[in-house]
């Protein structure tokens, strides 16, 4: 036994252990060197800094990171970098509940100021206190610095072979100028642009909301019939809005519906505010729902907005951007009865209309309907639809032209499953309207501009002031533009800023060129993009559309899509789950403590591509089965000496196994070539069961009796089989690898077969990650004896099969085995007869042949 080889094996402890020295040695470390062609580089999720990671997380990535172990043992260098996406609200809700505090930009700084909250000890129940933008801006970065340790430490336990000399977080320099520079230049080719219009908008948050960001949520309201004074009398509309009655600038019906036909052009009266709107035929109206006849407020949804914009309607704002109804009336209300609802949420406002509705009689009916409400993704309160003044880029929303051009990318992207190229179209032809990218928050990359002041302190939004790329990153709100002076901030003849910073997806849609850095022209197009599928609509679609606006190509030739892992209930593990369940398998770390990292990987790449996985303890455990079976059986391989001569291999038994793992090695490798992970495992894992059940018991007597034959066929199927399980189980193979061979098996190459042509005997033989089959005519003749193997499995399992059911042991006789069926099974088997009698201390073995299927019996 070689020395390195332990008394017994054990997975414990085995995670520490290569962790550190893959770090010591830079295993993972990209070649600078390398050119594009022969790079496989990787655009990683940066996850979310907002908490901790959850399974769903390592399930996802592990995938990624086996392709990645794969190609680096094909000879590619591997791009694999991690990146952070630590701006945005998520972070910003963490260090306000962290921390305590609220973010009031017109507090002055004060860089001592004491937190209700710390890392160590964070705020309880309502502590709040307000600090001015900055130091909430330290506070928000001291907390992601701080999760992304964890975050690391994480990935590292998991496995990951990224390069972490690779990092880079979204609201770090480097990411903050290559936003800022993307933006400018596209509003140089005028593709970004600003603009005041209704906007999708958070109450709670306080900013605006792109369309992507959008979520619907079932609940429950009511519709209200109300009475409307037509010129002829009475009409009836439905609502389920009826607080934005003042907010209210026409009637529509859709131009065929002979009810209205006589009254479009006319003017009606609103109930309770008395005010005059006409009554307009459009297309959209429908005629089924309600009374046909529908409210255009300004704006209750976005099918108001529509309406406005097609029949150049008037704007009621009612609405402001804290959730309440407007101090003062609009134009032509009736400001005493308005009083009544001034200054209250919209929720108190319905309540307070329907009072008064009814109790003058112009409430006619109610009815309870449950349909899908507009929300913010992270918010708890219905969106509402105010005019504000935001920055926009192009998105094919507006432009037919674009969108054309967006899909076009997406048919030339390859996709893993094909059936997710669907969900990118129908996002594409499903855009209402341009990418709203400016956000009303504070810890995100600002927007690089500044407006000149007229005389009257009045900001020129139509020439704005921008800076040279060469000054990037700036903050507008703490830096001054060219040419003028620190003083002038904020001074009629001066300059202000622009308040806003980028929506998130505005800088993590540039992540291929933010994770490259200086290496752009040896990683981009990149090769792979993984993601989830929730999340293409976000950031692979808008990954893809700033590639195409700068580039003029697609950012990544292949998109490798992850399914969900579900709770108990069916639900997708997120992190607020992990606060809901007390099992530690629930946490990464727990479950890597509990089954340990092989196994917690196994279960992840078990999972196809878009396709959706239960947290499964019972697949964990399976995996660390595995993982325990290959030390023991690698222990029991490695315990025959390697032959000290070239001696070929020659037994038909051998010989037929490694014809066997021949075509597991193609097999394997086309799957992953195809990007089907959990094929290419299936694949190695049915085979190497096969080889420990059925042909280590039919070869090790042969071992045992010094047969160099069986010994090399062993180790060279050992050696193979090492490097097919590596990028699934990087730990244990590391480890048994370490035991006999010299450097790290992820930087051994990939099993390839090889055919050769010699004047000697057949020979088997691995050699730098070739497995070589030679014979003497040229020709595969071991593939023709694959057939040996699977036929005397099937006998030699019938045998085991008999002693059991018979409550014998394995090493009892068996007096006679006959075999019947066809003729070529039975030559196969006549091959290896002599290892199948001693491997099943077998008396007689009786061949016959028949025109039906192998038939065994087994006299004990």
């Amino acid at each position: 036994m070689h020395p390195a080889i332990p008394e017994k094996p054990s997975l414990d402890g085995l995670g520490d252990k290569w962790s550190a020295r893959w770090e010591a040695d830079q295993t993972y470390r990209f070649d600078r060197s390398a050119t594009r062609d022969q790079v496989y580089s990787i655009d990683t999720p940066p996850p979310t800094v907002s908490g901790s990671l959850h399974l769903g997380h390592v399930f996802s990535f592990t995938q990624t990171d086996v392709l990645a172990r794969y190609h680096r043992m094909t000879g590619k260098a591997v791009f694999y970098p991690m990146g952070w996406d630590d701006n945005g609200l998520p972070t910003e809700r963490r260090a306000q509940n962290v921390f305590g505090v609220r973010c009031d930009p017109t507090l002055a700084y004060d860089p001592a100021e004491a937190t209700p909250g710390t890392l160590d000890n964070p705020a309880k129940g309502k502590d709040s206190k307000k600090v001015s933008r900055r130091r909430f801006i330290e506070l928000c970065q001291q907390l992601t610095a701080y999760d992304e340790r964890h975050f690391e430490e994480v990935w590292r336990a998991a496995g990951l072979s990224v390069d972490w000399s690779l990092n880079y977080q979204t609201i770090g320099d480097r990411a903050r100028a290559v936003a800022q520079r993307f933006f400018l230049r596209n509003i140089e080719r005028g593709e970004a642009y600003l603009a005041e219009a209704p906007t999708l908008w958070d109450v709670t948050f306080q900013t605006a909301v792109a369309q992507a960001e959008v979520e619907f949520r079932d609940g429950d309201s009511t519709f209200y019939d109300l009475r409307f004074e037509g010129p002829s009398g009475p009409l009836t509309v439905a609502t389920t809005r009826p607080e934005l009655l003042p907010a209210c600038v026409a009637l529509v019906a859709h131009p065929d519906d002979e009810r209205y036909q006589s009254l479009f052009g006319s003017v009606v009266r609103i109930p309770l505010w008395k005010a005059e709107v006409p009554v307009m035929p459009h297309k959209d109206a429908d005629p089924a729902v309600g009374t046909g006849l529908v409210m255009v407020c300004t704006f209750g949804d976005l099918t108001d907005v529509t309406w406005w914009r097609d029949l150049a309607l008037p704007i009621r704002a009612i609405v402001g951007r804290d959730g309440r109804l407007l101090p003062d009336a609009p134009s032509g209300m009736d400001s005493e009865r308005y009083a009544a609802v001034a200054g209250l949420t919209v929720k108190a406002a319905r309540r307070e209309t329907v009072r008064m509705l009814r109790e003058e009689g112009l409430l006619l009916a109610e009815r309870p309907v449950r349909h899908a409400v507009k929300y913010y993704e992270k918010g708890d309160l219905p969106l509402e639809i105010v005019t504000s003044r935001q920055w926009y880029i192009t998105n094919g929303g507006r432009d037919d032209g674009l969108r054309d051009e967006m899909l076009r990318r997406g048919e030339a992207l390859n996709w893993y499953p094909p059936h997710m190229r669907g969900r990118y179209e129908s996002w594409a032809r499903g855009l209402t309207g341009d990418w709203l990218i400016s956000r009303q928050r504070y810890f995100g990359v600002p927007i690089p501009v500044w407006y000149p002041l007229d005389e009257q302190g009045e900001p020129r939004y139509d020439t704005p002031l921008l800076p040279a790329e060469g000054r990037l990153p700036v903050d507008p709100r703490a830096e001054t533009p060219d040419g003028y002076a620190p003083e002038q901030r904020d001074r009629p003849g001066g300059f202000t800023a622009d308040p806003d910073v980028m929506d998130t997806w505005a800088t993590s849609s540039l992540s291929p060129v933010i994770a490259a850095g200086d290496l752009l022209d040896q990683v981009f197009p990149m090769d792979l993009r993984p993601q989830a599928h929730e999340i293409i609509r976000t950031w692979l679609y808008t990954t893809v559309l700033r590639s195409h606006l700068e580039y003029d190509e697609l950012p990544w030739k292949n998109a490798v899509i992850s399914g969900w892992v579900l709770a108990d209930d069916k639900s997708k593990m997120s992190k607020s789950f992990l606060s809901k369940s007390g099992a530690s398998v629930s946490t990464p770390l727990g479950a890597i403590a509990e089954y340990g990292p092989d196994a917690v990987r196994y279960w992840a790449a078990s999972g196809r591509p878009g396709v959706d996985i239960a947290l499964s303890p019972e697949q964990m455990r399976i995996g660390r089965r595995l993982a325990v079976k290959l030390l023991n059986a690698s222990r029991f391989v490695l315990s025959f000496p390697a032959s000290a001569s070239d001696a070929p291999v020659t037994a038909p038994l051998d010989l037929a196994m490694l014809a066997r793992l021949s075509s597991v090695v193609a097999t394997a490798t086309s799957a992953f070539e195809a990007y089907d992970y959990p094929g290419a495992l299936s694949t190695v894992e049915r085979f190497f069961w096969e080889f420990c059940d059925d042909y280590l018991e039919l070869a090790k007597p042969r071992a045992y009796s010094g047969s160099s034959s069986a010994v090399d066929a062993m180790r060279t199927a050992l050696d193979t089989l090492l490097r097919l399980f590596a990028p699934f189980l990087p730990f244990v193979t590391e480890e048994i690898w370490s035991w006999w061979r010299t450097g790290s098996v992820h930087l051994a190459p990939w099993p390839v077969l090889t055919v050769a042509s010699s004047d000697g005997a057949s020979t088997v033989a691995s050699s730098d990650g070739a497995l070589t089959v030679a014979s003497s005519d040229g020709a595969l003749t071991v593939a023709s004896s694959d057939g040996a193997l699977t036929v005397a499995s099937e006998v030699i399992a019938a045998v085991r099969r008999a002693k059991s059911e018979a409550r014998l042991s394995q090493r009892a006789p068996a007096s006679a085995v006959t075999v019947t069926g066809p003729a070529a099974s039975l030559d196969a088997l006549r091959l290896v007869a002599d290892d199948l009698r001693e491997a099943g201390q077998i008396g007689s073995l009786s061949l016959a042949a028949s025109g039906g299927s192998l038939a065994i019996t087994v006299t004990l």
